[in-house]
């Protein structure tokens, strides 16, 4: 018995240090947060591209390799494993523009402001004003009434210079009137996109890049892809007005929002415009002050 014991003992001691648990460090934490976050990513990437369809004859090719590795088919296997070096190289020359918008993506995604907000308050100042609004709107349902299909880009933070140079200089003043005209049947305007940058139309007949999102409608046409297209590439916020129904839509973030109303419009346009943030600041400035000094405003 006690022979017995002594091998249990014996057996703990050698194998413990085998079946023990491993000492968990915050940085292996943080490790797997990050590896889990770029997962992440990279499926939402991918689901939403050409590589989606990639992916699942990747998952029938790698079922047939499975088979042959259990049944010992060599012959399958040595060609496997010869052209999974090449089809690597060939993957990345295939999809080099899909890889190219998703590193653009990665960039200018502001990842750590969004988790760590140090300063929610900051004014970075308004990109254009009121008028501003009311003109754009204002156009917008006055083409979509008269069935007159428009494309206008509205600048953020990204620079649209690489895609003005494509189009016609105008720096004007942006009303609604000039803006109905640009866009007129048979005018020399019409076609393309007008970029806006603050109070002012810089181009027209601008060149969009036309998205190859799978999940758009096929009954949308070629002015609603260049909308949604300008909104992946940047952050620009793009209205679009079809020709064909006379509804305006909004592509933000490469996301297309169709037939909007006016409310809907006007919010969105006042959000890109960052005069919200200011306004709550000064609301707690003057919170912070005596009631004298409120008094002597009023």
């Amino acid at each position: 018995m006690l022979k017995i014991i002594d091998n249990i003992v014996s057996f703990s001691e050698r194998y413990r240090t085998m079946i023990s648990v491993p000492k968990i460090m915050w940085t292996d934490i943080v490790e797997i947060i990050i590896i889990a976050y770029l997962i992440y990513r990279v499926l939402a990437w991918i689901k939403d591209t050409r590589a989606w369809s990639l992916m699942k004859g990747l998952a029938i090719i790698l079922v047939f390799v499975l088979v042959a590795a259990l049944f010992s088919m060599t012959t399958i296997l040595w060609i496997a494993k010869n052209l999974f070096s090449v089809a690597a190289t060939a993957v990345v020359v295939v999809f080099q523009p899909e890889l190219r918008k998703a590193l653009e993506q990665l960039g200018k995604r502001n990842m750590f402001s969004s988790i760590f907000s140090f300063d929610q308050n900051r004014v970075t100042g308004e990109r254009f004003s009121d008028h501003t609004i009311t003109e754009v709107v204002r156009a917008s349902y006055e083409m979509g009434k008269a069935r007159t299909g428009a494309l206008i880009v509205i600048e953020n933070n990204d620079s649209l210079d690489d895609y003005e140079k494509t189009g016609i200089v105008l720096d004007s003043e942006v009303s609604s009137q000039l803006l109905i005209n640009i866009f007129e049947h048979n005018t020399p305007l019409h076609d393309g996109a007008v970029i806006i940058r603050g109070n002012r139309i810089t181009t027209a007949t601008c060149y969009l890049p036309l998205s190859d999102n799978m999940g758009l409608s096929k009954e949308l046409g070629t002015r609603h892809r260049a909308g949604v297209g300008i909104s992946e590439a940047t952050d620009s916020l793009t209205i679009i007005v079809s020709e064909e129904t006379g509804r305006v839509s909004v592509a933000e973030g490469g996301k297309l929002t169709r037939n909007i109303d006016v409310d809907e419009l006007t919010k969105r346009l006042e959000t890109l415009q960052n005069k919200v943030v200011e306004e709550k600041k000064r609301f707690k400035l003057w919170r912070g002050r005596t009631n004298d000094e409120k008094d002597s405003d009023k």
